[in-house]
């Protein structure tokens, strides 16, 4: 319910507050009724005794629920249609029905939960352009962090994007043309991918060396690099070159699996963040259902990973095939429990370690002051049952509610 005195309150000033029965902090779950307060687009405040700072502070209660920090899904692609096997006809699409698409998709992870997306592969910059039109308010919707095009070999994975180039000179071209079209995190394409003909998923399609290059170059302007590495080789590669994150990690052969331990060693060693692509929907057809059974091997290796001190983040490459839409976030955390991590370490894979991923660490991922006032609410308590994650009744986006109890003067 809305504390009397609310209307009023609320006109001329965005400061009010909301209340649980608990809330995981993005570390741990805290009892008692806590109260956090919203200033504009920040937490100003978190008592954990609910206790009320001013008669006419505008409350929103919750009841028996609890608030978590905005989910954050570190690997989606916003363009990417998941019902739509051939993507490669994206190449001579019009920028406005991409745009269109995206727009849907984005409003999607947010009715999810997802508060933040980090979109590793797009059109010409096309999330880059959508980042700054949500930042600006003119739009609603997620923070998204932007790649741009991933860096691919000629007819590569993914090639259709537009990030194409091959050899040093051309890498390292492709870098300062993201640079200089403001992107976030440069991802490149280590290895082939499953949905793209040409380039197996066990194929490196870049050198060492290269990959160093495409580092050096990223990291002299500050940028972090991400390598998609299906492959054993790819994966080795990626880590001696100092890449930041690996996504998905599938230690794929031509035929199989076969982990390498000593490389997960290395990364593990190197703070390297593994993009583990482990949200599904539960049934539903596979985009390339011959890869089954390597995948449920992957998930297993996941777990051992976890086991041995990785930074395992879970996320879900959405769009890129029928089980996985745009919002299915919550079944990846619901797996990592099945994988033997503690509730409170699947829950902070996908908000406070997510958030260190993105590089979004100082003010993302965590219920604290300061931080941006983006939060949601399940009925329930979520650490008990992981499956509270699939009703997410309130979303709160930059201090502004999207989903849920609304109080009367406040502008979604």
């Amino acid at each position: 319910m809305v504390s009397s005195g609310a209307q009023q309150y609320i006109q001329g000033q965005r400061t009010w507050a909301v209340r649980a029965a608990r809330l995981f902090d993005g570390h741990a779950l805290r009892a008692g009724r806590p109260l956090v307060l919203i200033e504009d687009s920040r937490i100003a405040g978190v008592d954990m005794t609910g206790a009320v700072p001013s008669a006419d502070l505008p409350v929103v209660d919750l009841g028996d629920a609890t608030l978590l920090p905005g989910l954050i899904d570190s690997h989606v692609h916003l363009a990417f249609d998941p019902d739509d096997r051939s993507k490669q006809a994206m190449a001579d699409e019009d920028d406005q029905a991409t745009l269109s698409r995206m727009r849907a998709h984005a409003g999607q992870q947010l009715e999810a939960g997802v508060t933040t997306v980090r979109d590793l592969g797009d059109r010409h910059f096309l999330a880059a352009s959508l980042r700054d039109r949500y930042a600006a308010g003119t739009e609603t919707g997620p923070e998204i962090v932007a790649a741009g095009p991933p860096i691919t070999r000629t007819r590569g994975h993914c090639w259709f994007l537009g990030g194409e180039a091959d050899g040093i000179a051309a890498l390292e071209a492709a870098v300062e043309e993201r640079i200089a079209r403001d992107v976030d995190v440069v991802k490149v394409m280590a290895t082939g991918g499953v949905t793209t003909p040409g380039w197996g998923p066990h194929q490196s399609q870049y050198s060492r060396d290269e990959l160093a290059a495409v580092t050096r170059a990223a990291h002299a302007h500050g940028k972090p690099v991400t390598a998609h590495a299906h492959g054993r080789q790819g994966m080795a590669d990626a880590v001696a070159a100092g890449v930041d994150g690996l996504e998905h990690a599938s230690f794929f052969t031509e035929d199989g699996v076969e982990p390498d331990w000593k490389i997960v060693a290395a990364a593990v060693e190197a703070g390297i963040f593994i993009g583990a692509t482990e949200a599904w929907l539960p049934t539903g057809a596979m985009v390339a259902p011959h890869m089954a059974e390597r995948v449920a091997q992957r998930a297993e290796n996941f777990a051992r990973m976890h086991r041995e001190g990785a930074r395992l983040v879970c996320c879900s490459d959405a769009g890129a095939g029928p089980r996985k839409p745009h919002g299915v976030l919550p079944y990846g955390v619901i797996h990592f429990g099945s994988l033997g991590l503690t509730s409170t370490e699947a829950l902070a894979s996908v908000t406070s370690l997510a958030a260190q991923a993105c590089g979004l660490a100082e003010r993302k991922g965590r219920i604290a002051v300061g931080y941006d006032a983006d939060l949601i609410a399940v009925p329930g308590n979520p650490l008990q049952e992981l499956e509270r994650l699939l009703d997410v009744r309130t979303v709160i986006r930059a201090g502004r509610t999207f989903k849920g109890p609304e109080m009367k003067g406040e502008r979604r």
